[in-house]
């Protein structure tokens, strides 16, 4: 049996669509009234970087009362960033009697751009067609009447899908799928760092004794222990600075520059420009919350962020 997504019908979702009446399993494409889109050039290397900056790129587009999931993928030169309302989606195909282990993916129709020039029938009254690189749903009438319009095929099919959470009968959401396996593999590492430790064990005797014996000032167990004083300390400091530069690193998004960042023995600081007074506040949020001292700049909207080492 082949499960390649393009192998199924593919049905366009609108607000007139006639849904499969049959069990068969087969994939939905979203048209634009199901999704935000935005397009953005930005200095980013790869997809997982640019998702993580998604939300911050729809500030004020989307409804803040929804929890929006996002699709990124690059398109030439630029970022397409799609968002959309994944529980929305889920009850208009329930509503329209669909059971969601039918639904292989969904896919959207940006993602189809190149199929989409020549114009593809959704209703009796409206079409689907891509204007300018951006695909939109335009009123039939507007394309005349001696214009072709096509049937959404098979061929269509993107590569890259969607699949709905909860679907094929599992009994776990993909959250808690996802926590299990995390869970799992946590014990299976300590299993298999104990079962080195205790089948090793004849040979660190051996290796430790060889050690004092070359060294015997270590024989001393307050010398061991104030090298690992000394050391400890600094490891501590150096994974306090990790931390505090990944923090750093996540609040860097539309709207904020990094002006500088430094640190020395005791003190990790970074000054961030922000946009506005509200750009700065979200940034003062997420300071609090991997514990940086804030303090404002006079006559700006710029932060200094702090954190003891």
């Amino acid at each position: 049996m082949n499960f390649t997504a393009n192998n199924k019908e593919l049905i366009l979702l609108h607000k007139e669509v006639v849904l499969p009446t049959s069990t068969e399993p087969f994939s939905v494409m979203l048209t634009p009234r199901f999704y935000t889109l935005k397009k953005e050039i930005l200095p980013i290397k790869y997809a997982y970087q640019a998702k993580r900056i998604a939300s911050s790129l729809f500030d004020g587009l989307l409804e803040p009362s929804v929890r929006y999931d996002y699709m990124v993928y690059k398109e030439a030169d630029a970022w397409v960033f799609l968002a959309y309302d994944l529980e929305m989606i889920v009850q208009f195909l329930e509503s329209h009697g669909v059971a969601l282990e039918q639904v292989s993916k969904l896919f959207f129709a940006q993602q189809a751009v190149e199929s989409l020039y020549n114009p593809i029938s959704l209703s009796a009254t409206e079409a689907l067609i891509a204007l300018e690189g951006v695909v939109t749903i335009v009123p039939r009438s507007a394309l005349g009447d001696e214009a072709r319009l096509l049937k959404a095929s098979k061929e269509m099919t993107p590569k890259k899908g969607v699949a709905i959470q909860g679907a094929h009968g599992s009994i776990f959401s993909f959250r808690q799928a996802v926590l299990f396996a995390s869970v799992s593999l946590l014990f299976a590492s300590m299993f298999f760092v104990e079962g080195l430790r205790y089948g090793g064990d004849g040979k660190a005797e051996e290796d430790l004794q060889a050690l004092l014996t070359d060294n015997p000032s270590l024989q001393s167990s307050y010398a061991r222990q104030s090298i690992v004083s000394k050391f400890k300390t600094i490891d501590d400091s150096e994974r306090k600075k990790r931390e505090y530069i990944k923090a750093v690193s996540e609040m860097i998004f539309k709207g904020v520059t990094l002006v500088s960042l430094k640190s020395d023995e005791k003190q990790f600081e970074a000054r961030l420009s922000c946009k506005d007074a509200n750009t700065a506040n979200r940034i003062k949020a997420l300071a609090q919350k991997h514990n940086l001292k804030t303090s404002a700049f006079t006559g700006s909207n710029d932060l200094k962020l702090e954190g003891a080492l």
